[in-house]
Order: C-alpha cells, then sequence, then structure tokens
C-alpha cells in the first residue's frame, strides 16, 4: 500500500512539474542576442553579449516584462555572414523570439534584413552605419553618417587644417558606402580629386607595412595629411602598430577611426597611439552619474574590474530600454504593435542627454571626438552641443539626397522620394 500510494504520489508530483514547466517555458519572453563570439568580430562583438546578458538579469530582477521573466537566447554567427541569416531564421521561427539585439558589420545587418522582414521580425542594431537603408523591421541604436563621419571630416577639415585624405576601410559595404559619402562631401567642400587615397583590405588583414608606407608617402607633400579609417574587427591591431613602428605619431598624420573603441585598443600598447582620433556617440572616460552606474554594474558582472565599456555597448544599453518602454506602453509583445508605439519614446543614454526613436528608426544622439590617452581611453576634445538627429539617407549623393524614411502615416516607406511624392519601396534598401 506504501509502495502505491509513493507511486501516486510520484506520478503527482511529476504531473506537477510537468505542468510547472511548460507554464515557465511559456510565461517568459524570447530575447534573441546574436553576435559573433567567434572569428574576426568576436574582438568587437563578445562584450555585447555579455552586456545584453546583463541588461536581462537587472529587468528580471525588477519582476520582467508585462509580468513575465526574459529569457535570452543566445547564438554565435562566428563572423560568417550568411550564418548571420540562418541564426536569425531559427531566432524568429524556431525560438519565437519577441525581439533580436545583434549584427555589428554592415555586411552581416545586410545579411538579416530580407530574413526580418520576411517573418516580421524585430531587429536592434547598435553599431554606427553607411546609412542609405531604413527598415520598418530595424531599428537603428547606432550612427548615421550625419552623426559620425561628416562632423569628423568637419572637425579634422577646420579644426586640425587637413588638406590631403586617406580613406582607408575594409573591404565590404559599411567603409565602401560611408567612403562614397566622406569623398562627395569633401569635393563638394573643393577638395580635389589627386588630395584623396582611398584603400581597401580584407577583413583580419595583418601585413601592413607598404600600405603604411604609401600612407607616409602621401602624407609627405606638405599638405597636412588624415586617415579617416573604416577598418573593422582585428586588423585595426596590426595596423596601429605598424604607424608606430613607421614613427607615424597623431602629429604627423593623424588617424580618426569609426570603429575603434576602448574594447579594440584593450588589446594593444596604446603608449605610442596617444592623439590618435576616433569620433562616436559615448565614451567610457564621459562624466555622468549614469554612466558611472553602467560602468560598475558591467565590471560587477563580469567579475573583471578591468573589462572596458564602449559606444556599441551604450547603443545597446539605450535601445533595450525603449524596446521595453514600448512593450510596456503597447501592453504586447506583438512586433506590428511595438513599432506602431515606438517612434517618440525616449530614454535617458550614458552620455547625460536623451534619446528618442524618430519616424526614421533612427535615433537622437550627441556626436563626440575623443583623443586616444596612453591608458587606451579617449579623452574628449569636441562635441555637439545638443543631441543630432539621425539621417538614413545622404544629402551628398545624387539618387540620395531627395530621399526621406518616415514609417509612420501617412507616408509608411523607408525611402520616399520628396521630389516625387513617390516611395521606392524595396528596390533602395
Amino acid at each position: 500500500m506504501k509502495t502505491k500510494l509513493s507511486r501516486i504520489a510520484l506520478a503527482a508530483f511529476v504531473s506537477f512539474n510537468v505542468f510547472n514547466s511548460a507554464f515557465a517555458a511559456e510565461d517568459t519572453i524570447k530575447v534573441g542576442i546574436m553576435h559573433s563570439l567567434s572569428g574576426t568580430m568576436a574582438i568587437s562583438e563578445a562584450s555585447l553579449k555579455d552586456e545584453m546578458l546583463m541588461l536581462i538579469e537587472e529587468q528580471n530582477k525588477k519582476g520582467g516584462l508585462l509580468g513575465k521573466k526574459i529569457e535570452a537566447v543566445v547564438v554565435d554567427p562566428a563572423s560568417d555572414w550568411p550564418l548571420f541569416a540562418e541564426k536569425s531564421r531559427e531566432l524568429l521561427t524556431k525560438d519565437k523570439v519577441s525581439a533580436v539585439f545583434g549584427c555589428w558589420t554592415s555586411v552581416s545587418r545586410k545579411a538579416v534584413l530580407p530574413v526580418f522582414e520576411e517573418l516580421n521580425g524585430l531587429l536592434f542594431y547598435p553599431v554606427q552605419y553607411e546609412g542609405e537603408e531604413s527598415s520598418r523591421n530595424i531599428i537603428y541604436t547606432g550612427a548615421a553618417p550625419n552623426q559620425q563621419s561628416i562632423p569628423a571630416i568637419d572637425y579634422l577639415m577646420n579644426d586640425i587644417g587637413v588638406k590631403r585624405w586617406v580613406l582607408a576601410g575594409t573591404d565590404y559595404v559599411f567603409p565602401r558606402t560611408a567612403n562614397k559619402i566622406i569623398e562627395a562631401y569633401l569635393k563638394q567642400h573643393g577638395v580635389a580629386s589627386e588630395d584623396i587615397m582611398i584603400n581597401y583590405t580584407p577583413f583580419g588583414h595583418s601585413d601592413w607595412q607598404s600600405i603604411v608606407s604609401e600612407i607616409k608617402s602621401f602624407g609627405s607633400s606638405g599638405k597636412k595629411t588624415a586617415v579617416v579609417s573604416t577598418l573593422n574587427g582585428d586588423a585595426n591591431v596590426p595596423f596601429y602598430k605598424e604607424l608606430a613602428n613607421q614613427g607615424i605619431s597623431a602629429s604627423d598624420i593623424p588617424v580618426m577611426a569609426f570603429s575603434v573603441g576602448e574594447e579594440e585598443l584593450s588589446g594593444i600598447d596604446t603608449a605610442p597611439l596617444e592623439g590618435h582620433l576616433a569620433a562616436w556617440n559615448y565614451f567610457q572616460s564621459v562624466e555622468s552619474s549614469e554612466n558611472a552606474d553602467f560602468i560598475e554594474k558591467f565590471r560587477k558582472f563580469t567579475k573583471n574590474p578591468n573589462r572596458v565599456t564602449n559606444d556599441p555597448m551604450e547603443a545597446h544599453y539605450i535601445g533595450f530600454n525603449l524596446w521595453v518602454k514600448a512593450v510596456e506602453k503597447a501592453g504586447t509583445t506583438d512586433v506590428d504593435k511595438v513599432l506602431d508605439t515606438i517612434v517618440g519614446i525616449k530614454t535617458n543614454n550614458l552620455t547625460g542627454g536623451t534619446a528618442e526613436v524618430l519616424p526614421n528608426h533612427h535615433i537622437t544622439k550627441p556626436v563626440l571626438i575623443g583623443e586616444i590617452q596612453s591608458d587606451g581611453q579617449f579623452q574628449v576634445v569636441w562635441e555637439t552641443d545638443k543631441e543630432v538627429k539621425g539621417d538614413a539617407w545622404s544629402d551628398y549623393l545624387e539618387g540620395s539626397k531627395d530621399l526621406i524614411s518616415d514609417w509612420t502615416a501617412p507616408i509608411k516607406c523607408g525611402n520616399y522620394n520628396v521630389k516625387t511624392k513617390k516611395c521606392l519601396g524595396s528596390q533602395s534598401n
């Protein structure tokens, strides 16, 4: 009898736990984290995974979202662009995530964009990019060109007196499109073609000796020369080392980087690189109560007092908080309802200002220029007086200057021509 009762009790216990496990599984909101944890981009992207796990843990300690626990689903696309698309499809169809926070390179974003549009997913993209794109299914929390590259060129031109320009980039869509805009901007400001040198190298490029020699020769004409760098990933480490090896200092030929932050500099000896520049919308060194609190929490979460923070991490911080506010306002994680709600949502950034989602699915951001210090941090040397509205389409390219993006009624279009009053549809994305 005792055995029979024990079996009944065990069966009831198992049934109870199966029921509760199922209930618990249904009572979570799944969020995808899609960053390269291996391959050439891991040096930049791995920290974003750690940060997202921290933000989700913090939100769960506050009670979760809509009374439910947020469950992180982490995938590693391994710096493999087609794999980004494959992982996106898995997250949206198999894991059924409510939103994805991910990608770094534009080639990875371009790979996943059709998947998010086909399956009506929601991607928060945290890195500065080249513009010339606006998707209903992407919230761009990194900088558009008018929030990074154009202000940086103005700084070099007006404050440093640069007359000759080296546009050095990794060979993919972001550097090529960004340099196309920069070249057009320079020529519209009177810079001759012979004063512009453009060079592309593959991901992971490591032999910089001959290229740096060419840059050194190009800069020896007597005109002030600067390098505008759109190099991405671990190729930056040997590039900066070769600059130092060939005795090129920031006072000789300054480098203005668009993809080098505190994380990349933490892997190299930065003493010889003092004075080189980067343009971002956030630096770890910015003094604000929100930033101090964020840095302390991140180091505590990772159990490493030496971990650094950077601009794309701030973009994820902003993006996650915007998504939480939009879901709370909509009362649901349904993508259509969240997208109907998210325009106009505001949240604090980490530099003491406010980020607001604009109708073009970009956000407001301040622009900062910082000098590399010997400790791998940046000293801010220039910043905008207020946040700048992100512009999806360049004012300096034919075919783009008449386009706007507005995902609110009545336009609801990512590439609306203000002269013809027509939406170009997917052909321009």
